[in-house]
């Protein structure tokens, strides 16, 4: 079963202030790289960067490291097919445009999840279910 990482996912695993949350992105992202199951977009990458350079202050080469890490998922190039649909589940399902392309970077990719903390836990958008890990 294929699974989608939001970029949230990755940010707790480096959230030291949040040990529980901290803690459930570990094991999820463990657990997915074990079995193979784990995908993630360009998109993801990028976001993760953002904060982890931005809010979190880490240092770059850390933020490489990681990213490095994490290409090891599975990787959705973000493309123009995949924002024209996000375009219409904006409008659609008055997600917000980046929510949007998560879950159809998610819906291309045939995923059955998509682990997130940003959205409707439980709900299923385009055929991909929202789990909040977290919860």
């Amino acid at each position: 079963m294929a699974s989608f990482i939001d970029s949230n996912i990755l940010v707790y695993a480096e959230a030291s202030d949040e040990p529980a949350k901290q803690s459930a992105a570990l094991a999820l992202l463990r657990h997915l790289k074990l079995s193979g199951s784990g995908i993630i977009s360009t998109q993801v990458l990028q976001e993760y960067a953002n904060v982890a350079l931005r809010k979190m202050r880490l240092d770059a080469n850390h933020v490489r490291k990681q990213l490095n890490t994490h290409q090891q998922f599975e990787i959705v190039q973000v493309t123009p097919a995949i924002i024209n649909g996000a375009l219409d589940l904006h409008q659609t399902r008055s997600l917000s445009f980046y929510d949007a392309l998560i879950v159809q970077a998610a819906s291309i990719a045939g995923c059955d999840i998509l682990y997130s903390e940003d959205l409707n836990t439980g709900e299923i958008i385009n055929g991909v279910r929202i789990v909040n890990p977290f919860v």
